[in-house]
């Protein structure tokens, strides 16, 4: 250590910084070659690198949503007059620029164009943004599924309810992409443990028994919702 630097080190603390500023730096580097390996848009290098990557990859996921809103939006009757509110746009914005598929961001426009009222102070959506923020890919194909193909009707009250649905087990390895039944398994079973599908719902343990699908009340509004439908479920579907 040079004399003027000894000086100002009354504590004799400087070794000591030096010591932990090579850890970190060794430290840094182990976790930037590990990071670089496990996330894709991640750059090799761990810090500013790294977190300029990731946020323009997810800058460019956020775009590519708010460009499908822009043009739900305008299909919107009386558009020129609504606005959302910020809580709604950016959490929005937040979970879906981390969605890598095209589709479940069109299922992020939907709920973003749809979020857009004419108070501008409505948080409906906000209930909708944290269930489809649980979602995976997968997941979001087989509501997307079993919403669209699930027959529905209209109750007494005026509810939007669907019959029972059984689709067969290739038609929802078809939907989802995914093969392995395990994971499919675990799969359907989290949509029915967040209230997507009915308490009924899941795979067929057996050959001879019928897959069981059939999406909840608030799977469909999430539906309706992510598709861009303003107004009442039952008129998307045309009850």
């Amino acid at each position: 250590m040079a004399e003027s630097d000894r000086s100002l080190d009354i504590l004799g603390a400087k070794p000591l910084a030096e010591a932990a500023n090579t850890v970190t730096t060794a430290a840094a580097a182990g976790a930037g070659a590990f990071l670089s390996r496990i996330c894709l848009p991640a750059a090799e290098e761990f810090g500013l690198l790294l977190r300029d990557k990731v946020s323009a990859w997810r800058a460019r996921n956020a775009e590519a949503i708010a460009e499908r809103a822009a043009i739900i939006f305008e299909e919107l009757p009386n558009s020129a007059a609504r606005h959302a509110h910020p809580r709604i746009v950016g959490g929005i914005l937040e979970n879906g620029s981390w969605a890598d598929d095209e589709d479940v961001r069109g299922m992020w426009a939907g709920l973003l164009a749809t979020s857009c009222t004419e108070s501008g102070r409505s948080q409906e959506n906000l209930i909708f943004m944290n269930l489809l923020a649980q979602l995976t890919t997968s997941q979001a194909r087989i509501i997307s599924f079993a919403c669209t193909n699930a027959e529905k009707y209209k109750s007494e009250t005026g509810l939007l309810l669907t019959q029972d649905f059984y689709p067969t087990i290739e038609q929802i390895i078809e939907a989802s992409g995914i093969r392995d039944l395990h994971v499919l398994d675990l799969e359907v079973d989290h949509l029915r443990e967040i209230g997507l599908l009915d308490m009924q719902s899941g795979l067929s343990p057996a050959k001879i028994q019928p897959c069981r699908l059939t999406p909840s009340a608030i799977a469909l509004q999430l539906h309706v919702r992510c598709n861009g439908h303003v107004g009442s479920p039952t008129d998307y579907f045309n009850l």
